[in-house]
């Protein structure tokens, strides 16, 4: 069964969810990978300091494009995706979202 919690988080369909001992995980397998990459990513910034650079958006945004295609073809039936490429394409997108978010934050409030 589907836990309602998280339903304005994710749309956690059952098959394309983890499921560990037949308990569900809270988001779908994409959603994993990019909650996993941005938390990890907040935590690295908090340790180390990190200069954020015009290339520095860029790889931010490259790392988002395996997702989107991902996501996109899956989307418009040119095939269908499983678990562990949702989980392996939502990790770096997990991470350019989150370096996107420390850019926005810092161009917010160092104008």
């Amino acid at each position: 069964m589907v836990c309602m919690r998280f339903r304005y988080i994710c749309h956690r369909k059952p098959e394309r969810t983890f499921s560990f001992r037949g308990h569900y995980f809270p988001v779908c397998s994409r959603c994993t990978g990019i909650y996993l990459g941005a938390f990890t990513y907040f935590l690295y910034a908090f340790l180390i300091p990190v200069k954020y650079t015009a290339a520095t958006v860029l790889l931010a945004l490259l790392l988002v494009i395996p997702t989107f295609i991902d996501g996109f073809t899956q989307l418009m039936g040119y095939r269908e995706s499983n678990n562990v490429l949702r989980f392996s394409t939502g990790l770096p997108a997990g991470i350019g979202l989150a370096v996107l978010t420390k850019v926005l934050k810092h161009l917010i409030l160092h104008i």
